[in-house]
């Protein structure tokens, strides 16, 4: 762990342990319970860690899928917002809920397979990291917890559509 990350991990306890319950809940649900604070690939870690959260999601009726999505998407702008502003940064590496709404947009909807899940996940992290137009542009204009979600729904939306397309090509 470099000098850098070091001081994060130390600022991000520390605001945990000390900061108000606001501040608690929003930088544990930011950094995905942990999944933002993995050296590296805190990205790819924290669409990982939402894994979970789809397998159980995807066996409930879509208004039920689509209501978890929503709550995440709210919760991802106010705790990605508030933690930027305890941390100090914009758009940390370490705020990974954005990543986790991206991947339940990808897959929203789309009947549970492995490699359906596989595919999403690889189309997700393939559209977050290459950030083709408007991604890009979102992540520059737009600042805030909404400019950090965004971008990543947008991937997630090109990843949704790509892998519908696959599922079509393949099935």
């Amino acid at each position: 762990m470099s000098t850098n990350q070091s001081d994060k991990f130390i600022l991000i306890k520390k605001a945990i342990k000390e900061g108000s319950f606001f501040d608690r809940i929003a930088l544990i649900s930011s950094i995905w319970f942990g999944a933002g604070l993995l050296p590296v690939m805190p990205g790819t870690y924290g669409t990982v860690a939402a894994i979970p959260l789809y397998l159980v999601g995807s066996f409930l009726a879509p208004q039920y899928q689509l209501s978890i999505l929503l709550i995440i998407v709210i919760g991802a702008v106010w705790s990605s917002h508030r933690s930027q502003g305890i941390l100090g940064v914009v758009d940390p590496p370490e705020i990974v809920i954005d990543e986790v709404a991206g991947l339940l947009v990808t897959i929203i909807l789309i009947p549970f397979t492995w490699p359906t899940l596989i595919a999403g996940f690889f189309l997700f992290r393939f559209f977050d990291i290459l950030k083709p137009p408007p991604i890009k542009g979102i992540e520059k204009k737009i600042k805030g917890g909404v400019g950090v979600v965004l971008d990543d729904l947008v991937a997630g939306a090109y990843a949704h559509i790509s892998l519908r397309l696959l599922i079509c090509v393949f099935n």
